[in-house]
């Protein structure tokens, strides 16, 4: 199942994530906690219902992937 992410993007794609949905569930991003750039593309840690994300970019593969994370 392929993972979708909703993005605000002003100057590029994916400059922060809004939303996304994992496991069934759309989680909207309350606090995006950290960010940063990885050789293949945009990273961000967020916080989303309560819970704990990493949502990274593979831009080459136009693809999301998405983890929780410990709090």
């Amino acid at each position: 199942m392929p993972k979708i992410v909703e993005c605000y993007s002003g100057y590029t794609y994916a400059q922060e994530p809004l939303a996304f949905l994992w496991e069934g569930q759309r989680y909207t991003v309350e606090e995006v906690e950290a960010r940063w750039r990885t050789p293949e593309g945009p990273a961000f840690r967020v916080r989303a219902n309560g819970e704990h994300f990493l949502l990274a970019y593979i831009e080459h593969q136009d693809v999301w992937v998405i983890e929780p994370v410990e709090g």
